[in-house]
């Protein structure tokens, strides 16, 4: 790794530390950038319970990673960590330069809750005229609160990640509603022209139909969609490099980010 630092940005509430990865590389060519929202349910992690997954990520897809540790809840309901990731993002489309990346290929992803803040950050620049987003890449998201999905119904106990976890982290993350897009992006009156798509999801992930159903409807509002389930799998595996199947997935998942971003 070329780059791996902690920096301290301008924050909608005030500080706001991101983490820079910028892997080694022979050509001089500019770099792709993703910011990047951990996951977490809105409440847990941080920059570090995610570092050696944004590692891997610069080192294998050949991108520089603007990791983001964003407000949390409850103490932070939404959409605090939504304004964290809409100020990293506008910070990493002017500050690219300065690491070697390429301002005009942005991409914005995330695992889990930080793929809902991928989600409705894609929406919020293209509401606000903001920057210009190549790519959304959405890691077993958890797009909205509807816990009657089939996933849920067939996986929400058992599975590693739970029904009852996930109401919990909704309670805390949304305490006055979910109508905002800003929140669930699902909600959101069209979703066209939004950034080209990655969904991943996760067979046995209670919120994995909610997942694949936002990526049918990214595909019918014209966006460019790529969607991939990962069979067998459950909710949180891509963070779990022990895990014996979790290595060829990622690689399947890298070239997904690859070929979205155009990375040779």
């Amino acid at each position: 790794m070329r780059i791996a630092e902690d920096r301290v940005i301008e924050g909608p509430g005030g500080d706001l530390a991101v983490r820079v990865y910028v892997p080694e590389r022979d050509a001089k060519a500019p770099l792709p950038v993703v910011v990047f929202a951990h996951g977490g349910g809105f409440v847990f992690c941080d920059l570090d319970s995610h570092d050696e997954f944004c590692r891997s990520m610069a080192e294998a897809v050949g991108v520089a990673v603007v990791s983001v540790d964003y407000r949390r809840a409850p103490e932070h309901p939404g959409p605090a960590a939504m304004e964290d990731m809409y100020a990293a993002l506008s910070w990493a489309a002017a500050h690219a330069a300065e690491f070697g990346g390429d301002p005009g290929r942005l991409a914005v992803a995330g695992d889990s809750a930080g793929g809902n803040l991928a989600a409705t950050v894609s929406l919020a620049a293209r509401d606000r005229g903001g920057p210009r987003i190549a790519a959304q890449i959405l890691l077993y998201p958890v797009i909205d609160d509807d816990f009657t999905t089939e996933s849920y119904r067939l996986y929400g106990e058992g599975y590693y990640n739970t029904t009852k976890a996930m109401r919990w982290y909704w309670q805390q993350y949304a305490p006055h509603g979910t109508d905002n897009p800003y929140l669930v992006p699902s909600r959101a009156d069209s979703l066209a022209g939004l950034p080209a798509a990655v969904v991943a999801t996760a067979e046995l992930d209670p919120p994995c139909s909610a997942g694949e159903d936002y990526a049918r409807r990214l595909a019918e509002a014209g966006v460019p969609v790529t969607a991939h389930r990962f069979d067998g799998l459950f909710h949180g595996f891509l963070t779990f490099p022990s895990l014996s199947l979790t290595g060829p997935a990622r690689e399947v998942l890298w070239q997904l980010m690859r070929d979205v971003l155009e990375v040779s």
